[in-house]
């Protein structure tokens, strides 16, 4: 493909180059010498051009400014699907279940986000840390406090980063400091964080119930109302994660037909609703998920944590589910893909009724990347590396550690080299991780935080 007169900023990447030939189907393509062309185009979006063999591209490009990365790679910028950032400060707490890691840490910590110097630090340390691990687009959820959203959308906004959040709705069995005392009033706040802050840049919101235990009829019914006024906004929640938790559902919706019945019934299912965990859906649940065209954010991490349970991939696969991969953080144990990637695997192991399911590694590499992507209904902006893609990208040193260096000399296949990157690696594989065809410098360091 040879440069438009329209577009501006053009610049090559040279190193080897993973990605995906069809943006939702896990087929994953290696090329050792690639040649990567980003320019920046008239609405200001960095994206992609071309892509391949270097051998091959460059002489299309003469006079093309080329970054050389010799013995790296270029892959997909990750994509998370479900992370709280305001829980950055209480993953690794100890807690005998979902609810009572809530009770414990969460709620409590929560509280002071309403405070915007305390969100903004934790804004700012929270996306250093997605980009010290090569994650460039979430679906995050903030605090039931509108502030939390107007500091992270502001940070977002100026590192232009694609990300999506939302106020959380809770109006009832929360404690003081986050329960929405007047439900009309936290409707009413929603609906004023869309009109600021969705679509403007890469930036999108999400309608975010906390998960239907906290939400009055009332409220959840309003929020569906939000979501018919608005069809492009995102939807986000939490659904049949625990087993304490789906009853307590039943007991307060007693008319439900389930869990996900409650969010079905207040109009809160569609494209663009991402629900986390999915894991105690039957298969009238998936098959409802599949035909509306809402997705499931796995979370095999939290789930391994909290012992909540192990997302059934082969049902999910049988009802047509869409789905993608998730931190969840803070429940979540880590920001990495790769610790997120290895879990999945180990999950899908264990999935209910269908022992032994192995789980390819461009599957697992596909369900960070450009199925999580798909499933937030941005198949072909992120999560890949085709023409047209958003410039967000990682820089992958598959010779990061001794042992990683020692391994990935010895694979043969792209599967082994890739399963090799999900069991060894960590955030040291990232060499680099770039923004809008601009390689982030990370401000924040450990040593820089003070209590």
């Amino acid at each position: 493909m040879r440069p438009e007169k329209t577009l501006t900023n053009l610049q090559g990447w040279r190193a080897g180059l993973l990605w995906f030939t069809q943006a939702e189907q896990p087929q994953a393509r290696h090329e050792t010498d690639g040649l990567l062309v980003t320019a920046r185009e008239a609405d200001g979006i960095v994206r992609i051009q071309a892509l391949g063999p270097y051998r091959e591209l460059a002489a299309q490009y003469p006079d093309l400014p080329v970054t050389h990365w010799p013995g790296l790679c270029i892959a997909p910028g990750f994509v998370d699907l479900h992370i709280h950032y305001p829980q950055t400060d209480v993953i690794g707490s100890p807690a005998e279940g979902l609810l009572p890691w809530l009770e414990h840490y969460t709620f409590p910590h929560e509280k002071h986000f309403s405070q915007p110097a305390y969100a903004h630090e934790v804004t700012a340390f929270f996306m250093d840390e997605l980009m010290r691990h090569g994650v460039t687009t979430a679906l995050c959820f903030a605090t039931a406090h509108p502030e939390s959203v107007d500091v992270f959308m502001a940070e977002a906004q100026k590192r232009h980063l694609r990300m999506v959040t939302g106020k959380v709705l809770q109006d009832r069995h929360s404690p003081d400091g986050l329960r929405d005392t007047d439900t009309a009033l936290s409707l009413r706040q929603t609906e004023d964080l869309i009109r600021r802050w969705h679509g403007v840049d890469r930036l999108g919101y999400a309608i975010t119930p906390r998960f239907a235990p906290t939400s009055t009829p009332k409220q959840l019914h309003g929020a569906g109302e939000i979501a018919q006024q608005f069809p492009d906004v995102w939807i986000q929640s939490h659904v049949a994660e625990n087993l304490d938790e789906i009853r307590w559902v039943l007991e307060l919706f007693p008319e439900a037909r389930s869990y996900l019945d409650v969010y079905d019934r207040a109009n809160l299912l569609r494209q663009r609703s991402v629900y986390a965990h999915c894991i105690y859906l039957d298969d009238t649940d998936r098959r409802r998920m599949a035909e509306v065209g809402a997705t499931a954010a796995v979370s095999p991490t939290s789930n391994l944590f909290l012992g909540s349970g192990f997302f059934n991939y082969a049902a999910s696969d049988a009802a047509g589910l869409r789905y993608g991969l998730a931190s969840d953080v803070g429940g979540g144990t880590s920001f990495s893909p790769f610790h997120t990637m290895h879990a999945a695997y180990t999950v899908a192991r264990q999935s209910v009724g269908h022992p032994g399911i192995s789980l390819a590694p461009e599957h697992l590499w596909w369900q960070h990347t450009a199925g999580a992507a798909a499933a937030m209904d941005l198949s072909g902006q992120v999560g890949n590396l085709l023409p047209g893609c958003e410039a967000d990208f990682v820089v992958l040193n598959p010779k990061a550690t001794p042992l990683l260096a020692r391994r990935t000399a010895q694979t043969e296949t792209l599967a082994e080299w890739l399963f090799a990157m999900i069991v060894l690696g960590d955030e040291r594989l990232i060499a680099h991780t770039v923004v809008q065809g601009q390689t982030v410098n990370i401000a924040s360091q450990v040593s820089s935080f003070s209590p």
